[in-house]
C-alpha cells in the first residue's frame, strides 16, 4: 500500500494535535504516511521529502507547524503538490502560526485551516483525491452523511428537552 497523503508535523509534540486528521484518513481508508521534519532543524530533509515527494505517489501534503510555522510552505516551495497547512496553538493561541502559513508569497500557495484544525485539513486532502476516485468519493459522501444524521438525532433529542417556556 502506497500512501496518498503525508502528514508531516515539525516534531513529535504536534502529534495529539495531527492524531486527527490520522484518524479520519484511516476511517475513510486512504493511505497515508506521517513524519517529523523541521524546516529549522532539518532543512535538508525538508527539502529532499518536498522535492520527491510527487515520484514517490504522494497527492496531498499535509503540513503541521506552530511559531515560525516556516514547515508548509518551505514545503510547498519544493514541490508542485498541493499543501494543506495546520497552524499549530502555542503562542498567542496559534494565530502566530497561522499568519506565518497564510502569508505565502504569489506563486507559493499553502492552503490553510483553522488552528488546530487537523481533521479539516484531512477532509481538505480526501475532498481533493475524491476528484479523481470515486470510491475515495463515496466514503467521503457517507462520512458527510454521517455528519448531517448526527445532527438531526441531537436536534430530535433536543426536542424531547422538557422546559415551562420552551416553545418547541
Amino acid at each position: 500500500m502506497k500512501p496518498l497523503v503525508s502528514i508531516i508535523m515539525g516534531s513529535t509534540s504536534d502529534l495529539p494535535v495531527m492524531e486527527k486528521a490520522c484518524q479520519l484518513l484511516d476511517e475513510l481508508q486512504v493511505p497515508f504516511e506521517v513524519n517529523a521534519l523541521s524546516a529549522h532543524r532539518t532543512p535538508d530533509a525538508v527539502e529532499a521529502f518536498a522535492s520527491t515527494a510527487k515520484d514517490r505517489g504522494l497527492k496531498v501534503i499535509i503540513a503541521a507547524a506552530g511559531m515560525a510555522a516556516a514547515l508548509p510552505g518551505v514545503i510547498a516551495a519544493s514541490t508542485t503538490l498541493p499543501v494543506i497547512g495546520v497552524p499549530i496553538k502555542g503562542m498567542l493561541d496559534g494565530l502566530d502560526a497561522m499568519l506565518s502559513i497564510i502569508q505565502m508569497p504569489p506563486g507559493i500557495p499553502v492552503a490553510t485551516v483553522g488552528v488546530n484544525a487537523a481533521q479539516n485539513a484531512a477532509i481538505l486532502a480526501v475532498e481533493m483525491l475524491a476528484l479523481s476516485d470515486e470510491q475515495i468519493a463515496q466514503r467521503l459522501a457517507d462520512y458527510k452523511a454521517g455528519l448531517k444524521a448526527k445532527i438531526e438525532k441531537a436536534n430530535r433529542d433536543l426536542a424531547e428537552v422538557k422546559y415551562a417556556y420552551k416553545t418547541n
